[in-house]
């Protein structure tokens, strides 16, 4: 079944108690399956979330929503306290929270300021989820590697349920790593033709590789949602610009903007496709219409 959420990164953790349990409450009333942080340490000059704060505040305030972290930026951080975050989350909240884990490196400044290389950016990953899946289990791991050294570690108490991981990304290493760690692939700005050939070649190679085929793909997309889409078209592009540092026009055919009817149908296709999740970045004249209007495209997407 079709699960569509929305993101309140820009919310969470900005504005006063009672906004944030009016704004989470609204949310769990429209019946919208999960909420989106993100996770940034200082992107492009200092703008950032911390995705596991901002997931605890979320689970802490109403008891009624799902979180996805999307994306977590994990080769910045170290294994082990990553893994006692997430046990102590799914204590928090069990069954509420996925992981998802971005290769990050678009501000090659925010990887070297953390202390790590961009360049390897990838292998420290794939080093970092293994043990993520180890750590899950309370099993205690000894682990010499080429970034990470652990002696007799374990973090108690083990996931129950333990948290799903989504991949992101679109390199041919994106396939490799949800095939080996993840539960499935969450997209952003790819069309719905990338999306269907690239979850077909995860299944590939899940087969090819005798390993259960990753199924929980999501796909996560900034929107403009008003009721006139000029208006739509303006709010999304004043604010990925200002986030990305790039002109909207290099998102503009992937980013849908107009009413809650047109991004429907611009959505149509992913779900057509295969899509478990969809998330909605939305950028509307205020946040309740923004809830409202996403309410409105899942409404239409169920139809």
């Amino acid at each position: 079944m079709l699960e569509v959420g929305t993101s309140v990164h820009d919310q969470i953790l900005s504005v006063a108690p009672d906004e944030r349990r009016a704004l989470l409450g609204r949310i769990a009333d429209a019946g919208i399956d999960h909420v989106v942080v993100a996770d940034h340490v200082s992107f492009h000059g200092g703008t950032g979330f911390d995705g596991m704060l901002g997931a605890a505040t979320a689970l802490a305030t109403e008891d009624r929503v799902s979180v996805l972290i999307g994306v977590y930026q994990l080769a910045l951080r170290h294994p082990m306290t990553v893994a006692r975050s997430l046990a102590s989350l799914s204590s928090l909240a069990p069954g509420r929270l996925t992981l998802g884990v971005g290769v990050g490196g678009e501000d090659r400044s925010e990887v070297s300021n953390c202390g790590v290389d961009p360049a390897t950016r990838g292998r420290r990953i794939d080093e970092s989820l293994g043990l993520l899946r180890r750590l899950a289990t309370g099993e205690t791991v000894d682990h010499s590697g080429e970034f990470f050294s652990i002696s007799s570690g374990a973090v108690l108490p083990a996931q129950k349920p333990e948290v799903p991981i989504l991949i992101g990304g679109k390199s041919e290493a994106t396939i490799r790593r949800t095939v080996s760690y993840g539960d499935g692939w969450l997209a952003m700005f790819v069309s719905a033709r990338k999306f269907t050939e690239f979850t077909g070649q995860i299944a590939a190679l899940a087969q090819e590789q005798g390993r259960p085929v990753p199924a929980r793909h999501g796909f996560e997309v900034w929107c403009g949602l008003a009721d006139d889409a000029s208006v739509a078209r303006e709010l999304v592009a004043e604010k990925m610009a200002a986030l990305y540092k790039l002109p909207f026009e290099k998102f503009e055919r992937l980013c849908p903007a107009g009413t809650p009817a047109q991004v429907a149908d611009f959505l149509r296709p992913y779900v057509d496709a295969g899509a478990h999740s969809l998330t909605l970045v939305p950028c509307s004249p205020s946040w309740q219409a923004g809830v409202d209007a996403v309410a409105e495209v899942r409404a239409l997407l169920a139809t």
